[in-house]
């Protein structure tokens, strides 16, 4: 794909991510979606197939009550495009934000593949721990 395509294909998840939209979120995802999830902690590794991803992030969800802060950039190759993002975590009374950024493979005008960065892997463990 061209640098164009997935920037466009980045800017639409971004819109939606940042309208709450979930429909259009999951409009977004390639039906063979997979998430790297670094860390350690019982989430991370490899979830394949667009099920077993969005399980996870549902995980993620109820784990940290997660919330988009805002969408610091948007960027795009013509291999990989990335969404930096601030998130808002908490968990037993703490509360934490923090950057991620979000490497995306995308295919068919649909995101296929994502590597999940976090800017303090560690305090990302210590919201994912069970």
């Amino acid at each position: 794909m061209t640098e164009a395509a997935n920037r466009a294909v980045v800017e639409r998840y971004a819109r939606a991510w940042e309208a709450g939209d979930l429909a259009a979120l999951r409009a977004c995802y390639h039906p063979d979606f997979t998430l790297h999830y670094f860390g350690d902690h019982s989430l991370a590794g490899d979830h394949v197939g667009l099920a077993a991803a969005l399980a996870a992030l549902v995980e993620v969800s109820r784990r940290t009550r997660r919330r988009l802060v805002r969408i610091i950039d948007v960027m795009a190759g013509p291999e990989r495009a990335a969404v930096i993002a601030r998130e808002a975590f908490e968990r037993d009374g703490v509360v934490a934000e923090l950057d991620r950024v979000l490497v995306y493979r995308i295919a068919d005008d649909l995101l296929v593949e994502c590597w999940v960065h976090d800017g303090d892997q560690a305090l990302v463990d210590s919201f994912l721990r069970d």
